[in-house]
């Protein structure tokens, strides 16, 4: 390869990586400045709460009622408590599963966050990527990615919430990573699982797959701890204890 040919390589490679550092920098700066802004008042409702800045969270997510819930574990009893429930402003598609790259369908199953799938640099102001397709759905050939909790309101296939808000759901998930939780766990329904409203999706297309769902949602509301869960034979599989 020519001389010439090489420096002009190298100096793409080395903008882009020049870039790659400006857009992590600025992400970083907008985080901390969330966190400055959000923190005090966050700090102070969880005190009141019997809860700690810090201490693992827990989120799930209800596609028909159109919230998000952010639970905090309780450090005296070792439950996770519902902390504060978020009204989501944009989600695209139906109940049912996301099945395929493009069909604007919000997931739904059990999907885990670790640090680095927290994105500070978002074009949607914060955002972190819930880990779709998981193993379940790589079983069942379900294809999409970058599915997302973020803010800026709009949303197709992903969680969009205001601003101000995942402003608040941003930082304590941070906190939590930082305070050393792996990862946190994001469950994610069509709709809130009650009996009631199981025995209204009788029949329907995806009956089988909700009341697979279904499993995971009572074994939470029985313990409030959110459980381990693994895939067997293209089904979850649950223990009531997380892991």
């Amino acid at each position: 390869m020519k001389p010439i040919v090489i420096t002009c390589l190298l100096g793409i490679i080395s903008l882009a990586s020049c870039q790659d550092r400006r857009k992590s920098a600025l992400g970083e700066a907008r985080a901390v400045a969330a966190a400055a802004n959000v923190r005090p008042a966050l700090e102070r409702d969880l005190a009141a709460a019997g809860l700690r800045f810090g201490d693992p969270v827990f989120i799930r997510a209800f596609k028909e009622e159109k919230q998000l819930e952010l639970f905090v574990r309780n450090r005296a009893s070792g439950k996770f408590d519902l902390f504060r429930t978020y009204p989501i402003a944009a989600a695209s598609g139906i109940p049912g599963p996301k099945l395929m790259e493009g069909d604007g369908q919000v997931p739904e199953g059990f999907y885990h966050v670790p640090p680095a799938a927290m994105n500070p640099a978002s074009r949607y102001h914060l955002s972190f990527n819930i880990g779709y397709p998981n193993e379940f759905d790589r079983a069942h050939q379900r294809t999409g990615s970058a599915i997302m909790v973020h803010g800026n309101d709009v949303s197709i296939g992903c969680l969009a919430m205001t601003d101000a808000k995942i402003e608040e759901i941003y930082t304590l998930c941070a906190a939590a990573h930082q305070g050393g939780q792996p990862y946190f766990r994001v469950h994610l329904f069509p709709f809130r699982m009650t009996a009631e409203r199981m025995d209204k999706a009788a029949g329907k297309p995806n009956q089988a797959f909700w009341k697979n769902l279904a499993e995971g949602y009572d074994l939470f509301e029985k313990h409030h701890l959110p459980p381990e869960v693994t895939v067997r034979d293209g089904c979850y599989q649950f223990s009531s204890k997380p892991g």
